[in-house]
């Protein structure tokens, strides 16, 4: 039998497996992977982190999404690592550095329950991108990357909006070809509040809450939108995110994301038994 350790945790109702990996153990992902994060088959999740060794930093977050894609990094996922690492022992102190495919993360144990990290700077802004849909009215929106690529489509009312239907369109859209895009419907309530529903790219449907996507829909909002920072941004499951940073020489920088972090349960899985068949 082959039986791993795992953590199940949630941030801001975005929820995730969570493995120490630290000796290397873990076998081959992808389909596994795949397996482990599947609704009704395996543990259900939006994603699946290890904690592994890192020579560049306290340790390595290393996520994939629920297809069995390596995503560059997820806040929210970010967030629960820190709280999760410290649990295991691999920092001792509140505050940590750790190495992610979109490099090096910082965070810190605000206290129980409660984590922030500190984004990577945003890069490829490209506000007020007009989008062709095959027989569908053109959509208005802006496109920048924290860590991973957003395209925030600001609406009246968040709450009428097909998600899945109008994300995936987006998100497939030759313009964001090859990778694609996870696709944030944004409705902004001046002067500081956001509610925010989220496409995610390799979870492929609706998720429950989307880190980057917050800090992504609050630099847009400052920067093209007339909003302020801090930015109170409510994800689809009624949390609140928090989102700060400074403005300098016309754009947002230093952004950091806090907000809730829980555990739901803790378990022992046999990789043997999981199916990997589609």
């Amino acid at each position: 039998m082959n039986k791993i350790r795992f953590t199940k945790m949630h941030g801001a109702g975005n929820d995730f497996v969570l493995v120490d990996d630290r000796d290397g153990s873990f076998p081959e992902r992808g389909n596994l992977i795949a397996a482990m994060a599947a609704d009704h088959t395996g543990i259900s999740c939006e994603g699946v982190i290890f904690v592994q060794c890192s020579a560049k930093a306290d340790f390595r977050m290393t996520f994939y999404n629920p297809d069995g894609t390596e995503a560059e990094l997820c806040g929210n996922g970010a967030r629960c690592v820190a709280a999760f690492a410290k649990r295991i022992g691999a920092v001792k102190a509140n505050a940590m550095t750790f190495d992610t495919g979109a490099g090096l993360v910082d965070a810190e144990i605000v206290d129980e329950g409660l984590v922030k990290v500190w984004m990577p700077e945003p890069t490829n802004r490209r506000y007020g991108m007009v989008v062709e849909r095959d027989g569908d009215t053109p959509v208005n929106g802006d496109y920048l990357v924290v860590g991973v690529p957003h395209f925030i489509v600001p609406v009246p009312n968040v709450a009428k909006v097909d998600v899945v239907r109008e994300g995936r369109a987006l998100r497939l859209s030759p313009v964001f070809a090859p990778s694609g895009t996870n696709v944030d419907f944004v409705q902004y309530i001046a002067p500081s509040k956001a509610i925010i529903r989220t496409y995610e790219r390799g979870v492929e449907a609706e998720s429950g809450a989307c880190g980057t996507g917050a800090v992504a829909a609050a630099v847009a909002g400052m920067e093209a939108h007339g909003m302020s920072l801090p930015m109170h941004v409510r994800s689809s499951q009624g949390y609140d995110l928090a989102v700060e940073g400074d403005y300098r020489q016309s754009q947002g920088t230093g952004f950091v994301l806090t907000g809730p972090v829980r555990t739901v349960f803790e378990g022992e899985m046999d990789l043997d038994l999981l199916s990997t068949e589609p």
